[in-house]
C-alpha cells in the first residue's frame, strides 16, 4: 500500500500517521541520536510537519509502516533553506515547482533486503510524484554515506556545495531534476519499486 498524504486535503488515517512518526522517532532519535523534538516519548515531529507538507508512506497489508519520506515546499520554511543554508555554494533553490526531501525513513524492523526494496519503491514513487504534481526537482541534505548512494541512483543529480561538517556530521545538500525520464534512469541503473507497487508508484497523486 502506498499514499501520497496531504494534512489539509487528505482524511489521515491516525493510524498511518502514528506510524510513521513513531517510525521516524526509532530511526532518527532513538537510532542516529538526532537532538529534535519528540511527542509523548513516541513520535518525532518538527514544526515543518504543518498543513503544507505531503507524505508518502509505504506500508504492508496491515497498515504497517515500511519506509515514508516528507516533501516541502520550498517557497515556505524548509530545512535547507531556514537550518543549513551555508551547505550551498549559492543560495538554496527555491521555487514553486522544487520540493525539499525530508525524513526519508526505512521502518528498523525491515531486513536488509527488504531494505533495499522499500529503498528503491519510495525513489521510484518519488519520481512519479513529482511527475504528476509539476515537480521540476527536488532538494535534499544527507549524511556523506547516503549522499554517495543518492548520487548513485542513476537520476540527474548534483552537489549544492562541498560537504560540511554539522552536528558531529558530514553533510551535503544536493539537487535532484526531474522530467520524463527519470524513471527510466533509475530503473537503468536498478532503481525498481516492490513489483505489486509498480503501477500504484506511477499512479500516485496527493
Amino acid at each position: 500500500m502506498l499514499q501520497a498524504l496531504q494534512f489539509d486535503t487528505d482524511p489521515i488515517p491516525d493510524s498511518v500517521l502514528r506510524s510513521m512518526f513513531a517510525a521516524r522517532k526509532s530511526v532518527f532519535v532513538d537510532l542516529l541520536k538526532w537532538d529534535v523534538a519528540v511527542i509523548d516519548g513516541a513520535y518525532e515531529v518538527d514544526q515543518f510537519d504543518d498543513p503544507h507538507a505531503r507524505y508518502l508512506v509505504l506500508g504492508d497489508t496491515d497498515g504497517r509502516h515500511l519506509g515514508s519520506a516528507r516533501l516541502l515546499p520550498t517557497l515556505r520554511p524548509h530545512i535547507l533553506g531556514d537550518l543549513y543554508p551555508q551547505l550551498c555554494e549559492a543560495s538554496p533553490p527555491t521555487g514553486a515547482d522544487i520540493y525539499e526531501i525530508t525524513r526519508f525513513c526505512l521502518d528498523r524492523r525491515l531486513r536488509a533486503a527488504e531494505r533495499r526494496l522499500v529503498r528503491d519503491t519510495l525513489v521510484t514513487a518519488l519520481a512519479h510524484f513529482a511527475l504528476t504534481h509539476g515537480i521540476r526537482s527536488y532538494s535534499a541534505i544527507a549524511d556523506i554515506a547516503w549522499l554517495q548512494q543518492i548520487l548513485a541512483f542513476g537520476w540527474r543529480c548534483r552537489p549544492l556545495g562541498l560537504p560540511v561538517m554539522q552536528d558531529g556530521k558530514m553533510l551535503g545538500a544536493l539537487r535532484i531534476e526531474i522530467d520524463a525520464q527519470t524513471p527510466q534512469l533509475l530503473a537503468e541503473a536498478g532503481i525498481a519499486a516492490i513489483p505489486a507497487l509498480r503501477g500504484e508508484a506511477a499512479r500516485i497523486a496527493a
